[in-house]
């Protein structure tokens, strides 16, 4: 993640409450680390994706800590349907919950437990009375429209966020990462070609203005600089292991390098 006193003046109105990382689990499945934007405007606060359940805990920390519950968020705007961007919907149920409408047309329909679709929560998701289905480039906080990008999924939106001082592009998983942005090549995706044409899109958005944020779905948020994604903030990110033979041997093992 990235502390509240390592984030970048650069980033302006986006709150960076829990920041994705750019790596995979080398045998255990899907890491699942995926970023978690704040945003405000207008009276509300939005929070872009929603974790996975390991990062519960996390969340309510980092709202605790900027004097917010749960209730106090009125917008979540998801990206996609994995369960590591989704899946604490329920932590948000009173909020207005937006998704793509293909997306969620897709997530009913994939095969129960052979995908990382949380099968249970998006049928309850699809019921649910705060939910929202959105199509392409419709309107869905204060400034900021919504792009369907597939690739990753069907139904991936890439949020847009104009403000006065800076425009913001949320790419979730249609652009993971910076080496994803930078080669135009991906990982997890159903179709290649389609997911290069997503990204290709997003660097369209990125370039036309000068000073735009583009925060990853699992990587540091970036702004251009002589064309090249430069990172924003300091990254952290390593594991705590019990290695020893007691409980308070603890091995650290730093993954922000």
């Amino acid at each position: 993640m990235i502390a509240m006193e390592d984030q970048d003046p650069a980033l302006g109105d986006v709150d960076i409450m829990i920041c994705g990382f750019p790596g995979k689990s080398v045998c255990h499945g899907g890491l699942g680390w995926s970023t978690v934007a704040m945003i405000r405007a207008e009276g509300r606060t939005a929070l872009v994706d929603a974790g996975n359940f390991g990062m519960r805990k996390l969340i309510l920390e980092q709202l605790s800590g900027r004097g917010l519950a749960p209730a106090d968020v009125t917008d979540l705007l998801l990206t996609h349907s994995h369960y590591d961007h989704s899946v604490n919907w329920t932590l948000f149920r009173h909020a207005r919950i937006v998704v793509g409408a293909a997306e969620m047309e897709w997530a009913l329909q994939v095969p129960w437990g052979e995908t990382p679709v949380p099968e249970l929560y998006v049928r309850a998701l699809d019921d649910w009375s705060t939910c929202e289905k959105v199509a392409d480039g419709a309107t869905v906080f204060p400034g900021m429209t919504a792009h369907v990008a597939p690739g990753h999924t069907p139904g991936c939106l890439v949020f847009h966020w104009r403000t006065p001082q800076r425009d913001y592009i949320f790419t979730g998983d249609a652009a993971k990462n910076r080496a994803e942005l930078v080669s135009r090549d991906t990982d997890m995706t159903y179709d290649a070609a389609v997911s290069r044409r997503s990204i290709e899109m997003i660097w369209s958005l990125w370039r036309q203005r000068a000073g735009t944020v583009v925060v990853p779905g699992h990587d540091l948020p970036m702004v251009l600089d002589n064309g090249r994604p430069r990172y924003l903030g300091k990254r952290r990110a390593g594991i705590r292991a019990w290695y020893g033979r007691d409980m308070q041997t603890l091995i650290e093992i730093d993954l922000a390098s």
